[in-house]
């Protein structure tokens, strides 16, 4: 059985724990093993890269080298955590020259970056467990109506992410429908949800949010299924704002994918903590019959 490095990423551990518990739970049914490391930050994709390449790189390096340690790859639950770790390989893969100036700042902490692992996404992973997946669905959802949302960071910029058709994804949709729910076709899949320029352009965060959310309204959706922790805030916290912001009502519940699974596998959403959404699941909840 291959062992993996879990990288929860700093959001899902201090914001959103609900969802480690519920991938936890999926991946001990489907037998994929994971340890710890004492990874920090990424970092994250959009903040630092942009101002400090160098300490980027090396920040990255640093946490990739904790896991060539123990010769594991990594299984990231994180969009913007598996984007920068690849982003890193890929850089250091294509610069000598930043290599040896990464390795010189990690000498410094006694570590080295060898780029010898993988950091794979969970939806990846997932992918490949969908025999699995099938095996362990005990409810079927298929009253369920889905619109699937998998974020700009887990498909681009491809030269890196390698895990879906950046502009046309399937992989999401994929595992989705394994668990007997209905995809519903939305127009705007490959559409930011607007988080990556929320904090400066608060104003067009939002009219992307609406963007996505009318889309999803009119195409009928109980639930946007994710698998981006920086997505699923983006979505259950601020459609509230959304609504208050155009004056119009938004309340579409979110579901992480291995929160989605779980369910699907018979797991309570007491045991996995649904009930910590902003946007409350009750209409889920009752449609499924759980």
């Amino acid at each position: 059985m291959t062992e993996y490095k879990m990288f929860e990423g700093c959001t899902i551990g201090n914001r959103i724990p609900f969802v480690e518990a519920a991938s936890r739970k999926v991946f001990e049914i489907l037998n994929i093993q994971t340890s710890q490391a004492p990874f920090s930050c990424c970092p994250d994709p959009t903040g630092m890269k942009s101002f400090d390449n160098n300490a980027w790189l090396t920040i990255g390096a640093r946490n990739l080298s904790l896991a060539e340690e123990e010769d594991k790859n990594i299984i990231s639950l994180c969009n913007g955590c598996t984007n920068t770790l690849r982003g890193v390989k890929h850089q250091l893969k294509h610069d000598s020259s930043r290599k040896e100036k990464v390795n010189a700042e990690l000498a410094k902490i006694g570590k080295e970056y060898k780029g010898s692992i993988d950091v794979r996404h969970f939806v990846d992973v997932l992918k490949e467990k969908s025999d699995d997946i099938k095996n362990a669905i005990t409810k079927q959802l298929s009253n369920l109506k889905v619109a699937c949302h998998p974020g700009c960071h887990y498909m681009r910029p491809s030269e890196w992410m390698e895990s879906d058709d950046p502009m046309h994804p399937t992989t999401l949709k994929e595992i989705v429908t394994i668990s007997g729910a209905n995809i519903v076709d939305y127009g705007v899949e490959a559409l930011c949800c607007g988080s990556a320029v929320h904090n400066a352009y608060e104003e067009h965060g939002l009219q992307i949010l609406k963007e996505k959310l009318d889309a999803v309204k009119k195409s009928g959706a109980d639930v946007i299924c994710v698998n981006c922790p920086a997505c699923f805030q983006q979505f259950d916290t601020l459609q509230r704002n959304v609504s208050k912001k155009f004056e119009k009502e938004y309340n579409i519940p979110i579901l992480y994918l291995t929160e989605l699974l779980a369910l699907a596998m018979g797991i309570t959403p007491d045991e996995i903590g649904l009930k910590f959404h902003r946007i409350r699941l009750k209409s889920v909840i009752e449609k499924l019959e759980l």
